[in-house]
């Protein structure tokens, strides 16, 4: 009998609910106008625009709706938001952030610092994912026009403390954004309590269509559009709204604000469950991150002295979806920047496997994934030249890194 397959995957993207695709099958269809339209067709999708951004701003907390620009997904909105920042305060040429930011904010970075002559502080963090916050405030200065943080890492889970990181901006007269892209659906967000000027999520997190996002702008913040055209978005983003996918993100907002009180307390006791059923029978591993103050649905375990992409394939082979601390570059397998910036050995780090669970995650499920891992791991090990028969591990080679 051929088992159903098991997506713990969630952090690269989710499912999309199917409530959301029947609530934006209409827009496709019979309800196509343009809401920038005065006629009847437009003003019937206008309404629905409307009621998208309001469920999403009950979802984020957010004061006023009309903070809130749609976006093509968190890569633009976070590329909006720093060169926003930048653009908006042309005497301030220094820019904050982190060593364990997604790309969309480290590529950027670069590209700013090497073609743009923008100062880049990249903070460094613990060998558990957190923010070396006295690194931090030596680098805030009257030069620094941005902050940006995420505030949880898509590898580890690890949360950034984005409320009190806010403030010493602010202290230093620099904005604060976050790429919450992992967080919103996951954590509860109130942003009318917090100091936070901007924050970038993406639709494809909580169970909603691809290729949109958001951008939350606080009332008052100065800002510069990065895409300019129509008056869409109150000016701020032109081109014609992605209807339908904003319908869809708005209801993938509302069904997540309904039912995450009792939907995280059980995905942490999936995680958990998971972590411990692995981790007891396995030797050589680890969970890396901050074990405290994480996503309730993320986990990251590191395999000593085996190759994460083989664990993947023989994971996948047994109807399992995960994924891996390592991208192929250039034909050699590289640990993430995420663990390198931990100083996760190599040893452990080419071996780094994330299980990402969700709302639909089953207990059935996990305990499959326990009963799988372990004979993955055995059979692996022993093809290993870094893993002796008896056990025991083999002196490593630093060729191997």
């Amino acid at each position: 009998m051929t088992l159903a397959p098991i997506y713990l995957d969630n952090n690269a993207t989710t499912r999309v609910f199917p409530e959301v695709v029947q609530e934006m099958v209409p827009f496709y269809t019979e309800q196509f106008g343009n809401a920038s339209s005065i006629h009847a067709f437009g003003e019937e999708v206008g309404g629905a625009l409307r009621q998208a951004r309001r469920s999403l701003q009950a979802l984020i907390g957010a004061e006023f709706d009309h903070e809130i620009i749609f976006t093509s997904g968190g890569t633009e909105s976070n590329n909006t938001a720093i060169r926003s920042a930048l653009a908006a305060n042309p005497k301030r040429t220094e820019f904050i952030t982190s060593k364990v930011e997604h790309p969309a904010i480290l590529s950027l970075a670069d590209w700013l610092e090497k073609h743009e002559g923008v100062t880049v502080h990249r903070i460094p963090v613990d060998n558990e994912g957190r923010l070396d916050i006295d690194a931090y405030r030596a680098a805030l200065g009257p030069k620094t026009a941005l902050v940006s943080f995420m505030w949880a890492n898509n590898e580890t889970g690890t949360i950034f403390p984005v409320d009190g990181l806010a403030e010493l901006a602010h202290q230093a007269g620099a904005l604060f954004h976050t790429d919450a892209v992992q967080a919103v659906g996951k954590v509860q967000i109130d942003l009318k309590a917090t100091e936070i000027d901007m924050l970038s999520l993406s639709s494809h997190k909580l169970h909603g269509p691809k290729g949109l996002g958001a951008l939350y702008v606080r009332k008052g913040t100065r800002f510069r559009p990065l895409l300019r055209g129509g008056h869409q978005e109150r000016g701020r983003r032109g081109g014609t709204e992605n209807a339908p996918a904003i319908i869809g993100l708005g209801k993938a907002a509302e069904m997540t604000l309904a039912t995450m009180e009792q939907d995280l307390p059980r995905i942490v006791a999936l995680r958990d469950r998971l972590e411990a059923g692995i981790v007891s029978q396995v030797s050589h591993c680890f969970v890396t991150g901050d074990r405290r103050d994480r996503l309730p649905n993320t986990t990251t375990i590191a395999f000593e002295y085996i190759e994460g992409e083989a664990i993947l394939m023989m994971l996948n082979r047994q109807g399992i979806a995960a994924s891996s601390g390592s991208a192929c570059t250039s034909g050699s397998l590289e640990p993430s920047h995420v663990l390198r910036a931990m100083d996760i050995p190599f040893t452990a780090a080419h071996g780094a496997i994330r299980f990402s669970l969700s709302r639909e995650t089953t207990e059935a499920e996990v305990d499959r994934v326990i009963a799988a891992v372990p004979a993955i791991i055995d059979q692996l090990r022993e093809m290993s030249p870094f893993w002796s028969s008896d056990g025991g591990k083999a002196q490593f080679n630093p060729e191997y890194a």
